[in-house]
């Protein structure tokens, strides 16, 4: 039995690549049961650190029917399906409906700007209704810094009093933690989500159903002892760590910094590239980066992301 909602420590993963460009899914499958097994409670595939918006759509198709199809479990599995098209939104939903995901993460359509309150609502109500699924758990997702879109409180509190078994949560990449507190406070029930791992150590205080993270591709052990931990001086120590591995990814662009941290983790180069727009790190850079994040060439300290100090 799949739970309601899911909760915890969630990675948002990378997603691998092979030498022609296509993803690597059996390196895919090996690194979601790697951060499942190193802290994680959930992953979220093909979101923004999994390059979701680049990739054509059949490939997003194939990549979830290769996890459906893997031994990884489908209930701790959230799947990114959103798009600017309806029509490819409500395919990809339905598609990782019957492949048995455990939610469904949905950005608004993003082209066409501004756009209404009211037409939001009309293009989540056609997914709800065009699909018709009780089992359907759709998770929003609220990204303005890129999608140049926000889902207002009100929109938010619409969506759940009107399909409150399916508009079931959201996750919050704004940054803001008074939207996402006024989420909990406005939408009983509803599973918020922040996007940072530094929100773990007071979710619960707070009312957050937990994090869902790029970085958490590496600071997966740290965060997941955090969450599972009663908050003492060490679980600050631990969030400290975190931390400071994600503010030290935060000076270079994002999604390809995490690869370079993947391929040098994993020693697999199918971690190695980006699809454009977006550009693999410069070596200046690549150095920079496993300078601030205290990793030699060698690898030393990424031990400590499979065995975090105690």
């Amino acid at each position: 039995m799949q739970p309601t909602t899911l909760s915890g420590v969630i990675a948002a993963a990378a997603t691998p690549l092979n030498s022609k460009g296509d993803i690597d899914a059996s390196v895919y499958i090996e690194h979601c049961h790697w951060l499942l097994d190193h802290g994680c409670d959930g992953i979220n595939a093909l979101g923004t650190t999994g390059e979701a918006n680049s990739l054509a759509f059949e490939k997003r198709r194939a990549l979830m029917s290769a996890v459906a199809s893997s031994d990884l479990p489908m209930g701790s599995m959230m799947v990114g399906t959103g798009g600017c098209s309806l029509e490819d939104t409500i395919s990809l939903t339905q598609h990782a409906l019957e492949l048995g995901f455990a939610g469904q993460l949905i950005l608004p359509p993003f082209y066409y700007k501004p756009v209404s309150d009211e037409g939001l609502f009309s293009y989540f109500s056609r997914i709800i209704e065009s699909i018709g699924e009780d089992r359907l758990k759709i998770y929003l997702y609220n990204f303005p810094q890129l999608t140049g879109i926000a889902f207002s409180t009100t929109l938010v509190e619409r969506l759940y009093a009107s399909f409150p078994e399916t508009v079931v949560g959201l996750k919050d990449s704004s940054g803001d933690l008074d939207y996402s507190k006024a989420l909990v406070e406005r939408c009983h029930g509803f599973a918020v989500f922040p996007s940072s791992e530094g929100t773990v150590l007071e979710a619960r205080k707070n009312g957050f159903a937990g994090c869902i993270s790029a970085t958490v591709n590496l600071t997966c052990s740290l965060a997941g002892k955090v969450w599972k931990a009663v908050a003492n001086s060490q679980t600050e120590k631990w969030q400290e760590e975190a931390l400071s591995i994600r503010q030290a990814i935060a000076g270079f662009p994002l999604v390809p910094a995490v690869k370079v941290l993947l391929q040098k983790l994993h020693g697999n180069d199918s971690w190695a590239d980006v699809l454009p727009p977006l550009l693999p790190l410069s070596a200046k850079q690549r150095s920079a980066l496993l300078e601030k994040v205290g990793i030699s060439e060698d690898g030393a300290r990424l031990a400590q992301v499979d065995n975090p100090p105690n």
